[in-house]
């Protein structure tokens, strides 16, 4: 199908505002009210777009409201989660269409239900992945897949459920979350700043100029490789970081210096929290750690890339508890940083992708050559 560039930029605006009479297309999209009207005949004649009633004007006289036709379309978004898969089925006007959550294990039943609860009329048009790993492109160039074991094995069996022919872009999930952010987020309305996901893992997005900072290797914000400890007399270990910040090294902590007279020991990150919200001695003394540890890699991000904001965003990192702690750490050991706690927690990364797929989605209509992260 190929359209007439007006049509294409008559498309974008719909797909960007949802509904809109002709004289609103024309203004935004900056064409002739003729113009315009050729080109919602020629996407009404594709079922690209649709009549969806009328308005009046401030003159009384009604004009003719336009939506995004049946065979527009519809695109996936894929959040490959350490734990939970999320899933999000959208219209290419950002409409929820549908949505499902599983096990890391139910990945492939989880799009699957997702994909049945689609329109069955309407096109998949993109799917978008994000997977806690870096992305390259297969030797043979014909698509991309996660870099490493960390999320190949489990991106291989979620994507037998995908139908064959449309095109999956792949995305890191911190990435797709610090996306998230700017647009709808803690971090609306700004520019540049760092998204610093804690929970199983850490992560790194990177914003400057309203875009992501993706790196010769898209392995920017890949701050699990930073040497640690780096300390005489010890060698630094691959992710040895990571594994100092994450979860499951913060509940060993917390199993070892546990006292009985403390109570039961939590077993879960959320139940640790909330002990130390409910003034719990023990419990307050370990977050009070871990926010620090979470801060001096705070620190080592405002000293390399001097963000103005870092975002804490992840199972761990978006709980406010950690925001105190992390700013007195930082300010110790840098210059004024902003640190805030994620708007958007667990959703960051499936509402990210969920943009991303919308873009890419849009892209396939009308044969732009950018879609911008």
């Amino acid at each position: 199908m190929e359209l007439s560039e007006s049509a294409r930029a008559v498309f974008a605006v719909l797909a960007a505002v949802g509904t809109a009479t002709r004289p609103q297309l024309a203004a935004a999209a900056g064409l002739s009210k003729p113009t315009v009207s050729a080109a919602v005949a020629e996407l009404e004649a594709a079922g690209l777009a649709a009549h969806s009633g009328t308005a009046s004007g401030a003159t009384g006289r009604s004009a003719a409201v336009y939506r995004l036709g049946p065979a527009s379309g519809a695109v996936l978004a894929v959040d490959l989660g350490p734990a939970q898969t999320r899933v999000r089925g959208c219209a290419l006007d950002g409409s929820l269409l549908a949505e499902g959550t599983g096990s890391r294990a139910e990945a492939a039943d989880t799009v699957r239900g997702a994909l049945a609860a689609l329109p069955a009329n309407a096109p998949l048009r993109a799917v978008v992945v994000a997977v806690g790993d870096v992305t390259i492109w297969d030797r043979d160039g014909t698509g991309m897949r996660p870099a490493t074991a960390k999320a190949g094995p489990v991106f291989d069996a979620m994507a037998v459920a995908l139908p064959p022919g449309v095109p999956i872009h792949l995305e890191n999930n911190v990435n797709c979350a610090a996306l998230a952010e700017l647009h709808q987020g803690a971090a609306l309305g700004r520019e540049t700043f760092g998204y610093l996901r804690i929970g199983v893992g850490i992560g790194l997005g990177i914003v400057v100029g309203g875009r992501v900072l993706r790196g010769a290797n898209g392995a920017a914000g890949e701050v699990a490789r930073l040497p640690y400890p780096w300390v005489e007399g010890r060698e630094p270990r691959q992710e040895a970081l990571e594994e100092h910040i994450g979860v499951r090294s913060l509940l060993r902590r917390t199993a070892e210096v546990w006292r009985d007279a403390d109570g039961p020991c939590p077993d879960t990150a959320e139940r640790l929290f909330a002990l130390a919200g409910e003034g719990h001695a023990t419990a307050g003394t370990l977050v009070g750690r871990h926010a620090a540890d979470v801060g001096r890699l705070a620190a080592a991000v405002a000293a390399v890339l001097d963000p103005g904001l870092i975002v804490l965003g992840g199972a761990v990192g978006s709980n406010p508890q950690l925001v105190p702690g992390v700013r007195a750490e930082l300010a110790r050991l840098s210059w004024p940083t902003e640190v805030v706690s994620s708007a958007l927690a667990d959703s960051g990364t499936v509402v990210g992708a969920t943009r991303l797929a919308v873009a890419h989605g849009i892209q396939t209509v009308t044969g732009a050559v950018q879609v911008k992260h």
